[in-house]
């Protein structure tokens, strides 16, 4: 665990965290001291080896198989949150999908899909943890954006549009709880070296001209650092504000 515990007494919920960059943040706030709900919609084995490697390391954590584009299970697992730990102060909004279609062939269902999973969910699991945040003092939204919304991606209509209204919402939340004690930021990931499950794909050519300048992709861990800043004390003048790392593949 990190000598620098300033998460200490803090709780998070990080959604998608079975695995990759939703996996190395939840390592890293149970790093800073928070204790923090580990969630997957499947994979209970992996959410469990998350949980274990936290409490290996002297954390303390739970998991919570649950659905975010469904409400009842949002409810059920910000009331799960809760009832272990007592409160709410961190929100990672991370659960994603990432499919490739061209628009012909992109049908209703699948638009619905990505569009649920990415910006629906994180209106939901906001309106479902706000009361937990307000009585935070000090609660912080970070959602996971894509750096796809900001360079435009052939064949991700979808994908795209639902990771720019990220971008949107992040921006009207700032606003409408910036006076309350809720921080809430957009962070930015680049190309990273990830296992690519099967709601995924590899990165195909036409996205190679957005490659990192430095010559590599990022890690998981690179990115789960500046989550734990956003989340953390330091960040309290940081709102609304979206945040890039992505090794210079695009320069705002």
């Amino acid at each position: 665990m990190s000598e620098r515990r300033e998460l200490a007494g803090r709780v998070a919920v990080v959604t998608g965290s079975a695995r990759n960059i939703g996996r190395a943040i939840a390592l890293e706030l149970a790093s800073a001291g928070a204790a923090v709900v580990v969630n997957a919609r499947s994979s209970p084995d992996e959410c469990a080896a998350v949980v274990e490697e936290i409490k290996t390391a002297g954390g303390r954590a739970i998991f919570v198989v649950a659905d975010v584009t469904v409400e009842a299970d949002v409810a059920r697992l910000m009331d799960a949150a809760h009832k272990e730990f007592g409160r709410i102060d961190i929100l990672v909004n991370n659960a994603a999908v990432r499919r490739e279609s061209p628009l012909a062939e992109l049908d209703f269902e699948q638009w619905r899909e990505v569009m649920g999973t990415i910006l629906d969910a994180a209106y939901l699991c906001a309106r479902a943890a706000l009361p937990h945040l307000l009585a935070s003092g000090a609660g912080a939204i970070v959602n996971m954006g894509g750096m796809s919304a900001h360079t435009g991606a052939k064949n991700r209509a979808h994908v795209v549009a639902a990771k720019t209204g990220l971008v949107g919402l992040t921006r009207a939340l700032a606003h409408e709880f910036a006076r309350s004690g809720i921080t809430v930021n957009c962070l930015v990931p680049g190309m990273i070296e990830t296992v690519r499950g099967r709601t995924a794909v590899e990165y195909p050519d036409h996205h190679k001209v957005n490659a990192p300048i430095i010559g590599r992709r990022g890690r998981p861990e690179e990115i789960a650092r500046l989550a734990r800043y956003l989340g953390g004390p330091d960040a309290r003048y940081v709102t609304g504000q979206t945040i890039h790392a992505n090794g210079g593949a695009y320069m705002p």
